[in-house]
């Protein structure tokens, strides 16, 4: 059982996922929560395997309460860094309810419910340096005065929510089968959506009145590009069933 409560560390349950929640704000470098964002649910699942056990069903309900609790928190929240760590602690918990798949499964679905939201705390950096913070609402009419960022922001927040044909949404289809848990799953799922329209209607929408910024390079638009079309190509292989 204590490995399983370690494990609920890094494969974060409400209250434990609050310490990475506190990791992410305190580090100020968005590299650094990337990498974080990355790492930490690979630990977990390293731990939950190591543990040998089976996973009782009541970790698999504090699961969906914890993501729900999480996916709530996000209708209240406006910057996007902040969003990012709990929209991770969200979809991250979910990975209880995939317990029994094998390790290199159970790796990647940690993988592709991370790296979504880790790409956001790079967009979120470059909104900082542009404008000072990364708040929805703040400033309007990103989509006229960055288009190249907002694209990329677009692009990556509906990857984030698990929006089709990303990998996280056939990583939902894989979690629905089990029926008993369907309904939670579809009203995490449903919240998900709900706060990215609010988020991205703030960011994108409006008018904006303050100086000009400069827009994300072209490397840099090319380099998100290839990552979310790899996450495309790669939402064929989840497909398969695989996952």
């Amino acid at each position: 059982m204590m490995k399983l409560l370690i494990a609920a560390l890094f494969l974060p349950l409400f209250p434990l996922s609050i310490a990475l929640n506190g990791l992410l704000v305190r580090m100020g470098n968005p590299a650094a929560r990337f990498l974080l964002l990355l790492l930490w649910p690979q630990i977990g699942v390293f731990i939950l395997h190591a543990a040998r056990q089976p996973v009782p069903e009541g970790f698999v309900a504090w699961s969906l309460l914890s993501s729900a609790f999480y996916a709530l928190r996000l209708l209240t929240v406006r910057d996007l860094g902040l969003w990012a760590g709990f929209l991770a602690s969200s979809s991250l918990s979910l990975i209880w309810a995939r317990h029994g798949a094998n390790d290199f499964d159970m790796h990647i679905f940690a993988f592709w419910f991370s790296l979504p939201s880790a790409l956001l705390f790079l967009l979120a950096g470059a909104l900082a340096r542009r404008f000072g913070a990364a708040y929805s609402g703040l400033y309007g009419g990103l989509a006229r005065s960055a288009p190249r960022l907002s694209g990329l922001l677009a692009f990556t927040l509906l990857a984030a929510i698990a929006t089709p044909p990303s990998p996280g949404f056939f990583a939902m289809l894989e979690l629905l089968r089990r029926e008993d848990t369907a309904p939670a799953l579809l009203f995490i799922w449903l919240l998900w959506g709900w706060a990215a329209i609010w988020l991205m209607q703030g960011f994108l929408s409006g008018r904006n009145d303050s100086d000009p910024a400069k827009d994300i390079g072209r490397g840099g638009t090319l380099l998100f590009a290839c990552i979310l079309g790899v996450m495309v190509f790669a939402s064929l292989y989840l497909k398969g069933g695989s996952l």
